[in-house]
């Protein structure tokens, strides 16, 4: 007999993992749009207050969820497990609108080494699609995958930071964006960490300390 507390999960882990797939097109937007120099900020801020819809609506269900059938321990984990990942897509949405506030600020990046940028991005728009999928599959080999992946995005914006620290070039502007970018991809990566961290949660009851 299906329990109506299974339905609701269902939906619940529905609509996060639609905000889950949402939220990733617009990290993917925001990165690949500063790579090509293409301001697409407005059309960002607007997929931004979209995916806070999304998260309210999926906040509200997972409230409901708990005052209505009071779940037991399982249960009560997988809900809270998915307001915090609801969370750390949210912040997805708004890293990605900064890094494009980024093109916006600085004007024409085009003449900028963005060499480091495109690799971080690209190695981060795996980090946040293996996430997602661990999140839907419940796997926790794919989320362990994903906080190995992360040391190497913590080493690129270090390494970069250092290299700013020292540099004598003087076109100010090409390291700025470039420090700024990094460390908004370096905040999506720890999100789709902690998304991870959260899946194996979900699974095993294992907080990662």
């Amino acid at each position: 007999m299906v329990r109506l507390m299974d339905i609701g999960l269902e939906r619940l882990k529905n609509l996060v993992a639609e905000m889950g797939e949402y939220s990733a097109k617009t990290v993917f937007l925001a990165i690949d749009s500063y790579g090509q120099g293409e301001d697409l900020m407005d059309h960002l801020y607007v997929r931004s207050k979209e995916i806070q819809k999304m998260h309210d609506e999926a906040s509200e269900l997972a409230v409901e969820l708990i005052a209505r059938y009071q779940p037991v321990a399982s249960d009560l984990r997988f809900i809270k497990s998915c307001m915090e990942i609801g969370y750390g897509f949210l912040r997805f949405s708004r890293y990605a609108f900064d890094i494009s506030q980024v093109l916006r600020l600085f004007g024409d990046v085009t003449v900028c080494d963005k060499k480091e940028v495109i690799r971080a991005g690209e190695h981060v728009k795996e980090m946040v699609k293996i996430s997602i999928k661990a999140f839907i599959e419940k796997d926790i080999d794919l989320a362990k995958k994903v906080r190995e992946m992360d040391t190497l995005i913590d080493k690129m914006y270090l390494e970069t930071l250092k290299k700013a620290s020292k540099t004598t070039n003087n076109n100010i502007k090409c390291i700025i964006s470039e420090v700024l970018v990094l460390r908004y991809i370096e905040r999506i990566a720890d999100h789709a960490t902690y998304i991870a961290d959260s899946v194996v949660y979900i699974v095993s009851g294992e907080k990662r300390i």
